[in-house]
């Protein structure tokens, strides 16, 4: 008789509902991380198909037979790179000999004036180093500078007393 007076506690039944609500919410996030995940898989379905994978595969795998062959006559290339071609004869017509001297005049003002343009760079570096030279150059130069018109000053004024 008492369990059938007594019934529910309302502590229960509040407890009840929130345990079904927070699996209701589990559910709900569920869903939407498998609708992410669908929708992921639709976005990259193209990128992630065999067919395109297959394609790129070929493609690096072309590139990098190219490059290991590169990196096989790499001996031989050096050497053609290094080997000068100032001794071999160029085969050009005659009627383009006058614009060669004058291309080959204007190489060489181009290679003289490079160098100069280089050696400022490399001096760039040391420009600080440099100003504060001159900076120091400069204060002694005033120093000197005062000393002498003092010392001008005093052979003046020994000028006047040997006169005296």
């Amino acid at each position: 008789t008492l369990d059938l007076t007594h019934g529910k506690a309302q502590c229960f039944v509040k407890f009840s509902e929130v345990e079904r609500m927070a699996n209701i919410q589990a559910e709900i996030n569920e869903m939407k991380l498998k609708t992410e995940i669908l929708q992921l898989e639709k976005e990259t379905a193209d990128i992630a198909h065999p067919f395109c994978l297959g394609k790129k595969c070929e493609i690096l795998q072309d590139m990098n037979r190219h490059l290991e062959a590169v990196l096989k006559e790499k001996r031989a290339l050096r050497k053609r790179l290094i080997k000068p071609r100032c001794q071999d004869s160029l085969p050009i017509e005659a009627t383009f000999h006058r614009y060669i001297v004058e291309l080959l005049t204007d190489a060489v003002t181009f290679i003289e004036k490079l160098e100069s343009y280089l050696q400022a760079v490399r001096s760039i570096p040391q420009v600080p180093n440099i100003v504060k030279d001159m900076d120091t150059a400069l204060t002694r130069t005033e120093v000197l500078a005062m000393e002498l018109e003092e010392l001008a000053e005093q052979i003046l004024k020994w000028r006047e007393v040997q006169k005296e």
